[in-house]
């Protein structure tokens, strides 16, 4: 496992999930405050990043314009994928 920072536009997130905008609010003020503290969890697959946890910490970069998110990457192979999917 690595942590690097990673361009939001790289990460793919094959689940909808819903966010708090209360909690996205706030992780903006952090973020812009502080810098982000804790890596979202990002898995590679075939040179392809998947990501299915820090959805308010994805979606506060993202609105606040950042070009990247700092990610702890796991590599894992298309199995371990379908897992995650399922």
């Amino acid at each position: 496992m690595r942590i690097v920072d990673l361009p939001l536009s790289v990460i793919r997130r094959p689940l909808m999930r819903q966010t708090d905008p209360v909690k996205v609010e706030a992780l903006m003020a952090s973020i812009q405050a502080i810098g982000q503290q804790e890596p979202i969890e990002v898995l590679e697959v075939n040179g392809q990043y998947y990501g299915f946890s820090g959805c308010h910490r994805y979606e506060a970069c993202l609105r606040l314009g950042i070009p990247t998110i700092r990610c702890r990457v796991r590599r894992a192979s298309a199995q371990v994928l379908r897992l995650h999917l399922a």
